[in-house]
């Protein structure tokens, strides 16, 4: 009986891997794009922890003090408010009096626009000291109508500045510079004298934050701790070093809070198909051994002794892999960080954390994953009796065990369940189980793999046999025999296919019935829109106007709902606020249940989909917090069905206003006067700084959200189907060369090197028809379930164009994948080519 010890296991797997340097470089590559991916993403979820943006307005200030600005959550990553949490301004008086504070600064942020559209921030004139700004030109502002601009303008010039699209003349008295550069792709600053800012901020007796400016000698960490000791009763956040970028631009920290949801997600799919993956190529591998492992059992290997010999060959091989997957996977998290930027997930001064942690952490997962897939992989040739090991070595299998039969029957029966969900319940937690059905497909698919391509071998097989063409009988008999070695060339390219195909086509579904339910339910004449918000006194101008029947305000936000019990979720909601008393002529909710005209302060509208998924119903409150954190527990009066298009939580516009940082409302839907539509146009366009559009041009609730979702899943899907592109060459690739001995023989028992191709050509047909099937079967539920769950409707939006470059991409690449190896296994004189080893 053979008897390893652990050194001579290691010497034997060090041997194994230079005999078959080939074999182990399709393990070496998955391992390698396995731990880059797993490293890169790792990086991101890093910078969500600990990336942000550099201060600059606020760079100055040795502690900035701000309202809690996110919603802290226990076991989960805390939610951030969209809108700006408010500060008292007695916080002011009171920061002064503390010990160490040289000067308390407020300052808050008017938003304004140019007759070009160019968007500007505006702040009193006595924040600049927070910077700080200096004066190269000119002086402060004193009157209302006299600003400061930095760098884009000369003292003596006159501007208009739109606020809320209502313009006023202002003339430049002085130009100031900043210690750094003006942060790119953000509005621009101007200073207002202090009483002006006052006039034009909507929320009196408030402020947005106080910058702190310390005596000589005052540690910025010791004079923060301080505040947080003299304002007990007040929720304040101290604000120190980088941190003081997160309160300066709230959307550093919306930005993190998604960067970490994102890169946990797109890391858990990305795992999945890495243990696909990799554990495809090492079952390739494997099988082309099945003569060793039979030798091996045969003269007294025990099932363990193989199992070591498998886990140190991959461990040999993984670890290299794993190592110098690293500085890739750091270039990968670089390239991902520009395309967030570019699809508006994060802002371009978003700075990446870089330290050692997402090194160890891709190395460690690439090593788990290949260590776990090695195992899997290994225990058929380990359990085998030894003269059923010797007889399989030579024929393969052409059954999978029961344990591995009923374990894809499950997965499948789930992902089929769960893709029907929309079916039986509305809401996200429908959509959400229809989408992770393809997973579940996947899996049942990569499972039953054998099974399933032997069907679809036999049934393409039979009209191939019965061909008079040699080339397609030896193809039908190849694929009929080796099932297990064609699934796994096709289970990659399947999965590239269903995953690509739930990507796009989920979001562009999800569009489609937003778009579909904005149109439906606008009813208004005219949209008027304007590039800071509309103001009260243009809203009047509007209502005013002759021609004008109605005018509905329209604001838009977000809210955040906890549900209760031992384990609470908190979700977040689009919010609208609207007038009830003008809602007959200007929009259409689609009301199922209430009455809408009963919406006043203290009262929500919901959509369907959120009043069941919080347990809602008329006369019920409901908890929410608006966008500035604020709790309000308003009483349910309707519920509605276009909650898609027009958001799930519908509150008075005076409410919502109330609790959104510029105070101005988002978009006016009018209604005109019957037959004076034009006019109510030429006049209300007469008005300057506005946008008149008619009813198709009103954008559905959540729509930047979508398309940022929908940049950031086209991101994920190009990053994962390069990683699946490489898993596909490389298991066709290792599957097609393996073949020398196959191919040498038919040619020295007559075979033309023509009819050998041939034969290669109508397997590689066969194999890329079967995953085309495999890839869109899979694909199939979990579309159906998300389009009945957003439309009602079992037919998802889905592009004949891109499913085909979908599908012909990945044929392509399968096609060469085998073209290539072949060829290159057919240059070997056929006598040499059979008497090398396996």
């Amino acid at each position: 009986m053979v008897s390893m010890r652990r050194s001579r296991l290691q010497r034997l797997a060090l041997a194994n891997v230079r005999q078959r340097r080939g074999s182990f470089a399709a393990v070496f590559v998955a391992v390698f794009c396995a731990a880059a991916l797993t490293c890169g993403l790792a990086v991101l979820f890093e910078s969500g922890i600990r990336g942000g943006v550099t201060p600059h307005r606020y760079a100055g200030a040795d502690v900035v003090v701000g309202a809690r600005q996110s919603l802290d959550l226990r076991e989960d990553v805390d939610q951030p408010f969209v809108e700006r949490a408010l500060l008292p301004g007695s916080t002011v008086d009171e920061l002064s009096r503390i010990p160490g504070v040289r000067a308390a600064v407020p300052d808050l942020a008017v938003p304004l626009s140019t007759d070009d559209g160019r968007l500007l921030d505006a702040h009193p004139w006595s924040s600049t000291v927070l910077a700080p700004y200096t004066l190269t030109d000119g002086r402060a502002p004193e009157s209302s109508d006299e600003v400061v601009v930095t760098g884009n303008g000369a003292v003596g010039d006159r501007i208009t500045l739109r606020h809320g699209g209502i313009g006023d003349e202002y003339t430049v008295v002085g130009v100031v510079a900043a210690p750094q550069p003006e942060p790119v792709d953000r509005p621009g600053s101007v200073f207002l004298s202090d009483a002006r800012i006052g006039d034009l901020w909507p929320h009196s007796g408030r402020v947005a934050t106080v910058g702190l400016l310390a005596d000589d000698g005052v540690d910025a960490d010791s004079l923060a701790a301080g505040v947080r000791d003299a304002l007990p009763g007040v929720d304040v956040v101290t604000y120190t070093g980088d941190g003081r970028g997160d309160v300066e631009f709230l959307d550093a920290g919306a930005a993190r809070s998604e960067l970490m949801a994102l890169s946990a997600a797109f890391a858990g799919v990305a795992i999945l198909i890495a243990m696909f993956v990799v554990s495809s190529t090492l079952s390739l591998s494997i099988q082309q051994r099945r003569r060793e492992f039979a030798l091996l059992r045969a003269t007294g290997a025990t099932p363990g002794q193989v199992h070591r010999l498998v886990g140190t060959e991959v461990l040999l091989v993984a670890g290299a892999a794993a190592l110098l997957g690293i500085a890739p996977g750091y270039a990968l998290a670089q390239l991902l960080h520009l395309q967030f930027v570019d699809a508006g997930v994060l802002p371009s001064d978003f700075a990446l954390a870089l330290s050692p942690i997402p090194a160890v952490v891709g190395a460690v997962l690439a090593l788990v994953t290949a260590r776990i897939a090695g195992a899997v992989a290994a225990r058929r040739p380990a359990r085998l009796d030894p003269t059923e090991a010797l007889r399989e070595s030579a024929v393969e299998p052409a059954t999978i065990g029961w344990g591995r039969l009923v374990t894809g029957v499950v997965f499948g029966a789930g992902g089929i369940a769960t893709s029907l969900l929309p079916m039986v319940l509305p809401g996200q937690a429908a959509i959400a189980g229809a989408g992770a059905s393809a997973m579940l497909l996947v899996i049942a698919v990569a499972l039953l793999g054998p099974v399933l391509v032997g069907g679809a071998v036999r049934w393409f097989g039979g009209p191939l046999r019965r061909s008079a063409s040699p080339s397609f009988v030896l193809a039908a008999a190849n694929a009929g025999t080796r099932s297990r070695r064609l699934a796994s060339a096709i289970t990659p390219l399947a999965l590239a296919i269903a995953i690509g195909a739930v990507q796009l086509f989920t979001q562009d579904t999800v569009a489609t019935a937003a778009d579909d339910q904005s149109r439906s339910g606008i009813t208004a004449d005219l949209v008027v829109t304007a590039p800071a918000g509309l103001s009260p006194a243009l809203i009047d101008g509007v209502v005013a106007n002759g021609a004008v029947r109605e005018v509905n305000p329209i604001v838009r936000t977000t809210a955040l709902f906890t549900t209760g019990g031992e384990s609470p979720n908190t979700e977040t909601y689009p919010v609208q606020g609207i007038d009830p008393a003008t809602t007959a002529s200007t929009l259409d909710l689609d009301v199922r249940d209430g009455d809408l005209g009963r919406l006043r302060d203290g009262t929500v509208a919901l959509s369907t989909d959120a009043a069941f998924a919080m347990s809602a119903r008329i006369g019920d409150t409901v908890a929410l917090r608006l966008g500035d954190g604020t709790l309000v527990a308003p009483e349910v009066v309707a519920t509605y069905g276009r909650g898609l298009g027009f958001g799930d939580v519908t509150l008075p516009v005076s409410q919502v206003l109330a609790h959104t940082t510029s105070g101005l409302t988002d978009t006016l839907l009018v209604s005109a006067q019957p037959g004076r539509v034009d006019e109510a146009h030429t006049a209300i366009t007469a008005l300057g700084g506005v946008a008149v559009a008619d009813r198709g041009e009103f954008a559905a609730a959540g729509q930047d959200q979508r398309r940022m979702q929908s940049g950031v899943n086209l991101v994920a899907l190009v990053v994962l189907l390069g990683y699946l592109a490489v898993a596909v060459v490389n298991t066709l690739v290792l599957a097609t060369a393996e073949r020398g001995r196959e191919f040498a023989l038919l040619r020295l028992v007559g075979a033309s090197t023509r009819q050998v191709r041939a034969m290669m050509r109508t397997e590689s047909v066969i194999v890329v028809t079967v995953a085309a099937v495999l890839g869109t079967v899979i694909a199939a539920p979990p579309l159906t379930g998300i389009a009945v769950a957003v439309s009602g409707r079992p037919i998802p939006t889905v592009s004949p164009a891109v499913y085909g470059l979908i599908v012909a991409g990945t044929v392509l690449l399968g096609l060469v994948a085998i073209a290539i190896p072949t060829r290159a296994a057919m240059r070997a004189d056929p006598v040499a080519a059979i008497g090398t080893r396996e």
